[in-house]
């Protein structure tokens, strides 16, 4: 591009100082700073990318990007890091061949699979219910951000490999996946200990592959997946990097958000009480069944709101391949896009007390006058999280369950910060008080 050429183009005000968003505890406060001194839109000049950031709070151009022209979109900056974590899964892949796996994919996401797999997420959180009655009745307090990590994993374990998990965890002696919830760093050294356990899935491919057994999990639903237009099935590498995507990814989510939802009740007993009046309404035995999932309006719209004000992956990018012009403002081809999902689900123009934990907000009446892309929790358009609804499901059987046993109190007053990473993690270990109700 000519100076010229660059001189009529329309493009938002922003810092004379270059900085390079990226998702860090630093770039946080740059990001609250520019979208209050500069708007919805605002043009940060790079250091060392090749081009300028377009930095965007406004649900329309959300929803130009990410559906209407999303074809002219790919995977922006920061997906190299993630890509050396989870290889060429559908979190990170682009173009062709991420319609393919997406395809493929979709079918093991469907609420007929997510019903069987409801099995699985009861079994652990019936196993974590008298682990907590243990912890109640000694007066123990219970690490709530550790023991929703360790939940999370368990549940995204089993419904990626069923009783296989067993057969790894004796043959290594321990959970090898463990890793993920006892080392909290996020860097080479967390990504070469996750890459190594590859060769586990591997191993379990291999050994379905040559037993007549047939399991109802993800890693199967994987294996028996086939291309309709090809008619080929995904190789073992594709399998194994949504497999890791999986982990990762389904994780990371219930985890955070199931952290940050105890956490904002025990901050609101109001809301905790209509919890606990819903649940004791709804729920027949000791577990939501999938079928009683369905009837928790309220605990739905508690993690909405938990979402909403800590959705678990705060800032996210797009490079524009073509040029195009979003608001009335020119996006040249090369372009690097931001969204960040914490201030948007804050916009004072799309939320009435946007600060405030309030499931109101999601009320159905309440949902159908805001603007649509005020909410994207799990992205929006063609690339929304497949894993969005059996998140949900995961963790409206765990606040089912526990909400009927228990009042969880926080054991310190303090407030609790952020930890704007990758993940939006609370910075200090949730302690928590159980009362058996």
């Amino acid at each position: 591009m000519t100076s010229t050429q660059a001189q009529t183009l329309n493009l938002p005000a922003g810092p004379d100082t270059p900085y390079d968003l990226n998702t860090t505890d630093e770039s946080f406060p740059k990001v609250a700073d520019y979208i209050a001194e500069y708007g919805d839109f605002c043009l940060i000049k790079p250091v060392t990318r090749a081009n300028n950031t377009i930095l965007i709070n406004d649900p329309d151009a959300v929803k130009a990007i990410l559906v209407k022209n999303h074809e002219n979109y790919k995977k922006g900056p920061g997906f190299e890091r993630v890509k050396m974590l989870l290889g060429n899964g559908i979190i990170v892949s682009d173009g062709a061949f991420w319609r393919k796996q997406r395809r493929m994919i979709q079918p093991a996401f469907s609420r007929k699979c997510i019903d069987g797999l409801a099995q699985k997420m009861q079994k652990a959180n019936q196993d974590w219910l008298a682990k907590w009655q243990e912890k109640a009745d000694n007066n123990e307090l219970i690490n709530l951000t550790a023991d929703m990590s360790e939940l999370s994993l368990e549940i995204i374990l089993r419904c990626l490999f069923s009783d296989d998990l067993d057969k790894l965890t004796q043959q290594e002696g321990q959970n090898p996946f463990d890793v993920l919830t006892q080392d909290l760093a996020r860097d080479i050294q967390f990504v070469m200990k996750f890459r190594a356990l590859q060769s586990l899935v591997q191993q379990l491919i291999n050994e379905r592959r040559e037993s007549s057994k047939r399991y109802d999990d993800f890693l199967e639903a994987f294996m028996q997946a086939v291309d309709k237009d090809s008619g080929e099935g995904m190789s073992d590498k594709e399998i194994i990097d949504e497999v890791m995507t999986m982990i990762i990814a389904g994780h990371e989510t219930g985890a955070t958000t199931l952290n940050w939802a105890w956490y904002l009740l025990a901050l609101h007993p109001e809301e905790e009480k209509k919890l606990h009046d819903e649940v004791d309404s709804n729920v027949a035995g000791d577990i939501p069944t999938f079928a009683e999932v369905a009837t928790l309006q309220f605990t739905q719209q508690v993690l909405e709101e938990t979402l909403r004000l800590y959705p678990p992956v705060w800032l996210y990018s797009r490079t524009a391949i073509a040029d195009d012009t979003i608001g009335g403002y020119n996006i040249p081809a090369g372009t690097n896009i931001f969204f960040a999902p914490y201030f948007i689900h804050r916009h004072p123009q799309h939320w009435d007390k946007p600060e405030e934990f309030n499931p109101d907000h999601f009320l159905p009446d309440e949902v159908k006058k805001r603007h649509k892309f005020a909410f994207i929790p799990f992205s929006a358009g063609p690339r929304r999280c497949i894993g969005d609804y059996f998140s949900i499901v995961e963790m409206q059987i765990h606040l089912g369950t526990m909400a009927q046993q228990f009042k969880l109190e926080l054991a310190e007053q303090e407030a609790v910060e952020i930890d704007p990473q990758v993940n939006l993690r609370s910075k200090t270990n949730i302690m928590m008080k159980l009362t058996r109700r």
